[in-house]
Formats: C-alpha cells, structure tokens, sequence
C-alpha cells in the first residue's frame, strides 16, 4: 500500500506561480514585426503597423542577422532623422522581445543604416481594454463568475491545465 503526503507549501508556491504566469501569458500578444519577413529593408513597416493593434503588456519581437541589422528604441526626432542619439533601448540579438509596458508611442529604428532604407516602425500602444460587457452582466448573475468576467473562457483552460500539472507532479491521491 503506497502512502502520499499532502503537498508542500513549496509545491503549492510554485503552482501559484504557474497559475499567476499562465495568466499574464493568456492576455499579451507577441506582434512579430514584418511576420515572415522580419526586420529587413524595402519593408512597409508602416502598413504592418497599421494591420496590428497594441495593447499593454503586449510584446513586440524583432528577427534579423544580428550580423548586419539591430533595434533601437528612440524618440521623435531619432525616427524622423534615423538617429540612434539619445536612444532608450538598444537590441543585437538577432530576436529581440521588447515589452511594451506602457500606453504610449513607441518608435524604433535600425541603427546600422537600415533606417534609411525603410527599416524604422512607429506603434501606438493602447491602454487594456475593459471586459466584455456581456462579461461584466455575468458577473452580477453570480459570485463565481467574477473570475471569468476577468479572463473569460481562458481561466478554464487555465484551471484544467493547471490541475494536470498538480495531478501529475504532486501525485493524485490528495485532490
């Protein structure tokens, strides 16, 4: 007869943060910049911008030959006149995850000449949008749906895949 003892508060620290993790991975985007293409010249990064809606906590990803091309996060002025002064971030990975943190505007360039030859790109990113309204009639229906009033049907996805993880790494006989 196998005998199992109840999870650790160690175990349960580390599903909690699986949980809170699964969540924040839920809500983003990762906006691949040109999609196929990458970061190239003779790009309209303009029109791709265009196509895509930002959101905070979305990311916005770079991919290029980190021999020959890079990002840089600058201002205004730096994406009008291709210049890398005053920059506030600088990428040489060849895939570069930038976060975007913040409700604003967002301009980055190539610092290598690229930006001459089309290789800078401009992105609004909006402030989170409110639930779905159908969501938040829910929510006064039931106490339970707060939660999914706030996440919708992923949080199911979420729970189930959650207790698997749990089933499986801590052993089933406890839930």
């Amino acid at each position: 007869m196998s005998t199992s003892s109840p999870p650790s508060n160690l175990h349960l620290t580390a599903v909690l943060c699986l949980f809170l993790h699964a969540a924040t991975i839920v809500s983003s985007t990762d906006h691949i910049v040109g999609a196929n293409k990458g970061w190239n010249p003779g790009m309209n990064y303009t029109l791709w911008a265009n196509n895509h809606t930002f959101y905070v906590g979305d990311l916005i990803s770079f991919r290029y030959q980190k021999t020959q091309y890079n990002v840089f996060q600058v201002n205004k002025t730096g994406y009008d006149n291709c210049t890398t002064e005053g920059a506030m971030g600088n990428w040489t990975s060849g895939k570069d995850f930038i976060l975007l943190n913040k409700a604003k505007r967002y301009y980055f360039i190539c610092g290598t000449g690229g930006c001459f030859n089309g290789m800078k790109i401009s992105v609004f990113v909006h402030p989170l949008p409110p639930p779905p309204r159908s969501s938040l009639a829910a929510e006064h229906s039931s106490k339970n749906s707060a939660a999914s009033a706030v996440y919708g049907g992923g949080l199911k996805v979420i729970w189930a895949v959650l207790g698997l993880f749990v089933s499986i790494w801590c052993g089933s006989s406890w839930i």
